[in-house]
């Protein structure tokens, strides 16, 4: 069976236009030899999980820079890869990140698999990341679908099923197009013609290499795709950050449960938040005083809104266990811990 001819079409258009970014191995480098280094391509997925490549690129950086390898990260501290992590979102992903890596080297010596079976076994990766890595790193013909990949099927072949009930229709029409050589440029080639050509608003269609083949360009129905169901509305939740802070600059912190929303992360102490107004109950008694403005935050499932109370406080004034201000980065915390920063620290 030859591969499909639009799919080698658009090989030779990622051959010349491919994007450069810092996991990936470009296609001339890949024509003369050079293999992805499995690792990088790895962290590079679990970080673009919900996340835009704009914002991925810093922190892939400085995670590769203090942690080179699978093993350096597996021998991370806990606490220090989640400092690092901080603001990118979705935390479940840095605590998966780590047990994937302890159990890369504990359990593979140190070689992430090169099957997809064995792949979705690890913490952390699901059916997409799987088959991403699987066909990225080890050019295996694996079918790699992403949001950028449906638009461009839902265009290619003029879907009009909405998502998400479109999205194993998608999936099937990507497999017949989906070449057993070159793979791991097959999945990346598609991935940068939706981001770059094929993108949600204004498709530059003059600059498809599938111009010729794409029936809702021709039908002309390609800015109207793909079709999506009504999101549903996000409730609000509502909640009560308490800031304490010492005279020598020292602020109360505490680490949040490994499960839940910012699992394992730092933040103020605080109420549940509910979609019932908490009362307000401190962690100790002070003088509290409420700061004039709300923190407001969106989740994927709801949007949050913050009372903040400020208390400065004696050293002597609480057994708690406060952070030293030489120890306090407020880059360390996830951003709506940032936000509630931002607004204490004009009342200090």
């Amino acid at each position: 069976m030859r591969d499909h001819p639009n799919s080698k079409a658009l090989l030779a258009w990622y051959d010349a236009n491919a994007r450069v970014l810092p996991w990936r191995v470009a296609p001339v480098d890949r024509k003369l030899g050079q293999i992805p280094d499995p690792y990088r391509i790895w962290l590079s997925e679990i970080m673009l999980q919900q996340t835009t490549v704009a914002v991925v690129k810093a922190y892939f950086l400085k995670f590769t820079a203090l942690w080179p390898t699978v093993f350096d990260l597996a021998a991370a501290d806990d606490a220090d890869v989640m400092a690092a992590w901080a603001g990118l979102g979705y935390y479940a992903r840095a605590r998966n990140l780590l047990k994937c890596a302890r159990t890369v080297v504990a359990e593979f010596e140190g070689h992430f698999p090169p099957n997809r079976v064995q792949l979705q076994s690890l913490p952390g990766i699901g059916p997409y990341t799987s088959a991403a890595l699987a066909s990225i790193a080890f050019d295996q013909p694996e079918t790699v679908v992403d949001g950028n990949v449906e638009r461009v099927m839902a265009r290619l072949f003029d879907v009009h099923i909405p998502l998400p009930t479109a999205k194993v229709p998608l999936i099937y029409l990507a497999e017949g197009l989906t070449p057993r050589k070159r793979s791991g440029d097959y999945a990346q080639a598609v991935m940068d013609l939706g981001a770059t050509v094929c993108t949600p608003k204004s498709p530059s269609c003059d600059l498809c290499p599938w111009r010729g083949c794409c029936l809702a360009q021709v039908r002309g129905t390609a800015a109207g795709l793909p079709k999506k169901l009504p999101k549903a509305k996000k409730p609000t939740r509502l909640g009560i950050a308490f800031v304490a802070c010492r005279t020598d600059g020292a602020v109360l912190l505490e680490q949040r449960p490994d499960r839940g929303l910012l699992g394992g992360m730092l933040g103020w102490p605080g109420s549940d938040w509910t979609e019932v107004a908490p009362e307000l109950t401190p962690p100790f008694h002070a003088d509290w005083v409420e700061a004039s403005e709300v923190v407001r935050h969106t989740f994927t499932h709801f949007h949050l809104q913050l009372r903040v109370m400020v208390a400065s406080v004696p050293q002597d004034s609480s057994n708690r266990h406060f952070t030293k201000k030489s120890d306090f980065r407020p880059m360390d915390l996830p951003t709506v811990m940032r936000k509630v920063w931002s607004i204490a620290a004009e009342l200090q």
